[in-house]
């Protein structure tokens, strides 16, 4: 800036203190506005913003560069009935309002009761303390003050004042002051990502000892059934996974439907690798929607991966439907976020919340699925037809071989239901820090632990998933594909029962739209996980399996 440049005061959204996602325009609040015109009245600045409900407007106020401002009256309301029971209705829901300048957020409270409860008090001067370096803005504060009682029909004067400091904070650090270490660096949090770390350690360990010896004696047994003769072999105890080699590799029920889920999870967790690592690298949170905007964009820019992955399952299994096989991959996230959306727009619209997603932003996103997304899936498959599929090392049977009976714990239900326990055990710390910043008012940073715990739950999922298939087929049951991909996806229905956990005894939410939008979208994050999950199991699994019967004499 230079001195008396103008600087604007953006009024952006009030609402109830306990309901974070709940926000109105701050106008929707018989607020008046300043006299100073600006040339831009109203704006968002990237799709992040207009997706989070983000809708800037101008409050009016005279602010230059350098310029004190003594105590002054900006504009005056007469507070009749109506209006009157409209602030007292935001002073008993500790309505709170957020503003910006400089792309630096505000925070400060409508009013207040007394300790009885019944008088109504609203905060009425705003006393603007701001610290620049130079000539760049590094630091506000605002204080609330004259505190006036709300009575139906008086007059009611707002005033602003503004104090310009000098300060030593540099431009770059001037985003610090917004981060919590206290809490996301507290010791607990450092201890869980150890605790994980060291159930990653024990894991591999153990599945790493289990499965070489046990594969190393089966390997031993079936060497030695090699050199029987045949009359031997038939008097024999044939029991274990060698037996299904004639079926391990057969396709997996509904194999379009099957490929498109894994695309689909291989896609996700594509996206959320990069998305930590980008906003790592350029301190994205820092940027009002940014971390918003760069998501959709890195999903979008990365649908080919889906279009492979999927595809080449999809070839793999013999499917021949391979367009529709990648219109439903490539649709299946984006339909069910749109229509989550959708559905929780309408209530957001009937609130009149500022939630309520433009139709703008709806079809710039409907833009950016059928132009962007679908193409880019195409090339991926196209890429998976041109290089093709790996042969499976044992030819398939004819005729699908029965499945004995076996203990109940060893049915691929049971496997299903408690394969999630221990990946959920190795995030759930982790789960209520960003919970706590997505849902309450702290702004996450610490995307360093979000990439350990991504690696961590990687790990621990393939391993967990591995040794629960090696147990599935030593039981001669080969349908391992989708046993392998719900044993991993489960640990996303231990994360959706959390989240009541979390709602009900960590949060003061209330009310029909915020409950909606909570549960609404925590399925959203639950079902993406649980697809991630799912891939990344099917994924190590599938690499095993295809090992373990590579080295197997069939005859």
């Amino acid at each position: 800036y230079k001195d008396d440049e103008d600087v604007l005061l953006w009024m952006n959204t009030v609402g109830p203190y306990h309901n974070r996602q709940e926000t109105y325009e701050y106008f929707r609040l018989p607020f008046c506005k300043g006299e100073k015109v600006s040339l831009i009245d109203r704006h968002h600045e990237n799709l992040g913003d207009a997706l989070q409900g983000v809708e800037l407007k101008h409050s009016g106020l005279d602010i230059k560069f350098r310029r004190n401002v003594d105590a002054t009256k900006y504009c005056e309301i007469e507070l009749d009935q109506k209006k009157y029971e409209s602030f007292v209705y935001a002073v008993n829901n500790h309505y709170w309002y957020q503003m910006y300048m400089d792309d630096l957020p505000i925070w400060g409270i409508v009013g207040e009761t007394d300790e009885n409860g019944e008088d109504h008090y609203m905060w009425t001067h705003k006393k603007l303390e701001i610290g620049y370096n130079d000539n760049q803005i590094v630091e506000i504060n605002l204080t609330s003050d004259k505190k006036i009682k709300l009575v139906p029909n008086i007059k009611i004067q707002f005033t602003y004042e503004v104090v310009w400091k000098p300060s030593e904070i540099p431009f770059r650090d001037r985003y610090e002051k917004y981060l919590d270490p206290s809490f996301f660096q507290h010791r607990i949090h450092w201890f869980s990502i150890f605790n994980s770390f060291m159930m990653v350690i024990f894991l591999v360990g153990l599945v790493s000892m289990i499965l070489m010896r046990t594969l190393r004696k089966d390997y031993a047994r079936y060497q030695k059934d090699d050199d029987l003769d045949d009359m031997e072999r038939d008097l024999g105890d044939e029991y274990g996974w060698k037996q299904i080699h004639g079926d391990v590799f057969r396709a997996a029920s509904y194999p379009l439907v099957f490929s498109a889920l894994v695309g689909s999870g291989a896609h996700i967790l594509a996206t959320a690798l990069s998305v930590v690592l980008f906003v790592m690298i350029g301190d994205l949170y820092t940027e009002r929607g940014t971390v918003v905007s760069t998501a959709v964009f890195v999903y979008a820019a990365l649908a080919p991966v889906n279009g492979y992955v999927g595809g080449t399952l999809y070839a793999r299994m013999a499917g021949r439907a391979w367009i529709r096989q990648m219109v439903i991959g490539a649709l299946l996230l984006p339909t069910l976020v749109s229509g989550t959306a959708f559905f929780i727009n309408f209530i957001a619209m009937y609130y009149h919340a500022s939630r309520a997603i433009p139709f703008g932003t709806m079809v710039a996103m409907l833009c950016i699925i059928v132009f962007v997304i679908l193409p880019l899936s195409l090339i991926g498959t196209i890429g998976r037809n041109i290089s093709g599929g790996a042969s499976p090392p044992c030819r398939v049977n004819a005729v699908p071989r029965p499945i004995p009976n076996k203990r109940w714990f060893m049915e691929p239900s049971v496997i299903a239901a408690l394969g999630g326990i221990l990946p959920f055990g190795s995030i759930f710390i982790e789960m209520y820090f960003i919970f706590t910043s997505f849902w309450a008012y702290k702004i996450y940073y610490v995307y360093g632990f979000t990439l350990l715990v991504l690696l961590i739950l990687a790990i621990v999922t393939v391993c967990v998933t591995i040794v629960c298939t090696y147990f599935l087929l030593n039981a001669e049951d080969y349908r391992w594909q989708w046993t392998s991909f719900l044993a991993a996806s489960s640990t996303a229905a231990y994360v959706y029962l959390y989240s009541f956990y979390y709602f009900f005894f960590k949060t003061k939410m209330y009310g029909l739209f915020q409950t909606t939008y909570y549960f609404g979208y925590m399925a959203v994050f639950s079902i993406a996980l649980g697809l991630m999950c799912g891939s990344l199991g099917f994924m190590g699994t599938s690499l095993f399996v295809r090992k373990i019967y590579t080295y197997v004499k069939i005859d």
